[in-house]
């Protein structure tokens, strides 16, 4: 059992957030733990009536101080801005009805009044959540009502047996060599009235010899006999939409560094304003080919008195022009001072040149211009000091930044610094894929390692090849461990489903320390979808750890899915996601019973329609050919019994992770 239970204690009320002095029920129940030794409180705060800062709050505390009890006090009444019971119930992910009730029963005796409380309270991750009123009478009633089970429920969620609180209630330890009550070995409690089941973040207890391996694991202990290995998978199956959330609410950006302007930067995200420190022109240059004029004089044939090339020159070497006359200039050549307007040579007609031919003395200006035609005044394009480049903007390479921060006089820029990602293949079977040997039974080529580095060079981002880990703890770890201390993200192929040899879930968490936030998503491909987070050595925020599938497809479909919006998240990148539309499908489609993302080509037609059409009728996990010519991830729903179908020409969501065709 936990010896010692970290709890947060959180004041949900408007005039508490204005006025911390006038929060009386935070403090009784501060008061009613602190009277408890097995209790500390790591954590209080008070915050308003609000919802996003209520799920905030207990988020943080549940899934970054990693507490084992939250207990919230204020909002669960009928009051307009009372909003604590809609802001946990979408934090739950398991309900525990048996402690609200607790509550309401010990409070309904007191005062009829009770009814009026809605408590909420259930499990998020490894976390019990309960809310209570918001009067300190209220506070200590709801705790009492509780206060005897709260330890042995927070072992339970923690994964461990509560075998202590058993013992004892069956009156201590049983003897050595007496057997087992029949009930007790299939997994029931005797005498207790419930079922210890295995749940992710649920009260899992794996045992070997009689030996504990982890009591805050959902895995099994690595050295598990076979017989002994679970049937179903210990991880809750959660939905898309929960999964991304629980990914990119974990990442911020990384730190800024200085980089200087050149082919490097392309991919980087801008951490400052640029400001243009000279002025584009810096001179008053011809656009074009032809003669400096003063366009009063008009047309009429003129002495050439000068010449100006686009070159580097002393200002005293351009010679003023007078009136009457005329200088020869090329594209980008300074214009002469006096000179109005620039005529393109094409309007003019050589009249006389010098004996040898080398100079032109008189030309004819066949058109009359403009003040000012064909002339770049100083600083028209970009004046000194202006802003030309916005933090966040990211340095691509078809919108000109790198030219335009090349021309400005800036040298060097503040940007995100790029994540590095690791990629590490899993498996006995695996090989490289130019692996020159014919190939043994059971042997595979590692398509998984080219696929997914080639994506991330393509969007530019750093990248560490880790190589192939066979299906060996020892060997698994030690590659793991070598990942995340070089990189920002590690990701790996295969080992995170149920077999025997998938190793990577119980590696994690009872060797390495590292929280697993899901390892389960209803959808297809990708099912099996792990995320992790491992505290950082040298400290800052944690390492990302993400355990792909082993399927070529599944793969790169969830690499496409969760590993690239996690870096261009990392870097600072404001519109993370793929880019999303509907498209009209040409075909029908049968649905899954899971969310499906089917690769897809969309393309416009002549007419501007967008369409969408799957790249293969067989789109199993393991078939790569359903990646050719992909260029987005059809989003096609779950079935249900109203629908089990999308009809031709039915729009469709479909997220572009390529260029429409």
């Amino acid at each position: 059992m936990t010896d010692q239970l970290r709890v947060g204690v959180l004041t949900i009320s408007d005039t508490a957030s204005l006025d911390p002095a006038s929060d009386t029920s935070g403090p009784a129940l501060c008061q009613l733990l602190e009277a408890e030794p097995r209790y500390t409180v790591q954590t209080r705060a008070i915050v308003p009536d609000d919802f996003k800062t209520i799920q905030k709050t207990i988020t943080a505390w549940c899934d970054d101080l990693n507490l084992h009890l939250v207990l919230s006090t204020g909002g669960t009444g009928f009051g307009v801005r009372d909003c604590t019971p809609e802001a946990v119930q979408p934090l739950l992910e398991k309900q525990t009805p048996g402690i609200t009730h607790s509550i309401f029963a010990k409070s309904i005796q007191i005062t009829p009044f009770a009814a009026l409380s809605r408590a909420v309270s259930g499990i998020r991750g490894q976390t019990l959540i309960i809310t209570f009123p918001g009067s300190p009478k209220a506070v200590k009633e709801n705790f009492e009502a509780l206060s005897k089970m709260l330890p042995h429920a927070v072992d339970l969620v923690r994964g461990g047996t509560g075998k202590k609180v058993h013992e004892k209630m069956q009156g201590g330890p049983r003897p050595s060599g007496v057997a087992a009550d029949k009930d007790t070995k299939s997994g029931s409690s005797h005498g207790h009235g419930h079922e210890h089941g295995h749940g992710h973040g649920g009260h899992t207890c794996f045992h070997h010899s009689d030996r504990e391996v982890r009591s805050d694991a959902a895995s099994l202990g690595l050295d598990t006999p076979v017989p002994r290995r679970l049937r179903k998978s210990p991880y809750p199956l959660i939905p898309m939409d929960q999964a991304m959330k629980a990914v990119m609410d974990r990442i911020v950006p990384l730190s800024s560094v200085e980089q200087p302007v050149d082919e490097a930067l392309i991919g980087a995200v801008l951490d400052e304003d640029v400001v243009a420190v000279e002025a584009v022109p810096g001179y008053r240059a011809s656009i074009l080919d032809g003669y400096a004029v003063i366009d009063a004089d008009g047309p009429g044939q003129y002495p050439v008195t000068a010449v100006s090339i686009a070159a580097a020159t002393s200002e005293s070497a351009v010679t003023r022009l007078l009136p009457g006359q005329i200088a020869r200039i090329t594209t980008g050549g300074p214009v002469p001072e006096g000179a109005t307007a620039v005529v393109m040579v094409e309007d003019t007609q050589l009249i006389k040149s010098s004996e040898d031919g080398t100079r032109e003395e008189i030309v004819e200006i066949l058109a009359k211009v403009r003040r000012g035609e064909a002339i770049r005044e100083i600083g028209s394009d970009v004046q000194v000091g202006q802003t030309v480049l916005k933090k966040g903007q990211v340095v691509s390479a078809v919108g000109g930044e790198i030219g335009v921060l090349a021309s400005i006089g800036v040298r060097k820029v503040l940007v995100r610094q790029r994540p590095v990602v690791g990629f590490l293949s899993t498996g006995h079977e695996v090989v490289n894929h130019d692996y020159a040997l014919p190939l043994k039974m059971g042997q595979i080529r590692d398509s998984n390692r080219p696929t997914l580095i080639a994506a991330t060079k393509a969007a530019g981002f750093h990248h560490l090849d880790l190589g192939i880990a066979p299906d060996s703890p020892e060997a698994l770890e030690a590659a793991v461990r070598s990942g995340l201390e070089k990189c920002d993200i590690v990701v790996t192929t295969g080992g995170v489903s149920m077999g025997e040899m998938d190793l990577l879930k119980p590696i994690l968490e009872q060797k390495i320390g590292a929280t697993i936030h899901f390892g389960r998503i209803m959808m297809k491909p990708g099912k099996p979808t792990t995320f992790a987070t491992v505290p950082n050595p040298n400290g800052g925020q944690p390492r990302l750890m993400f355990g792909l599938p082993g399927n070529p497809v599944s793969a790169t479909v969830t690499f496409h899915l969760f590993v690239l919006p996690a870096l261009r998240k990392l870097a600072g990148y404001e519109k993370y996601m793929w880019p999303s539309i509907q498209a009209e499908i040409t075909h029908d489609v049968r649905l899954d019973e899971r969310p499906e993302y089917q690769r897809a080509i969309v393309s416009v037609t002549p007419e501007g329609h967008i369409q969408a059409q799957s790249t293969d009728k067989n789109q199993m996990s393991s078939r790569m050919v359903t990646m050719l010519g992909a260029n987005s991830l059809m989003v096609l729903p779950g079935r249900t019994s109203k629908r089990s179908s999308v009809a031709a020409g039915q729009k469709i969501e479909c997220l572009l992770i390529g260029k429409l065709v």
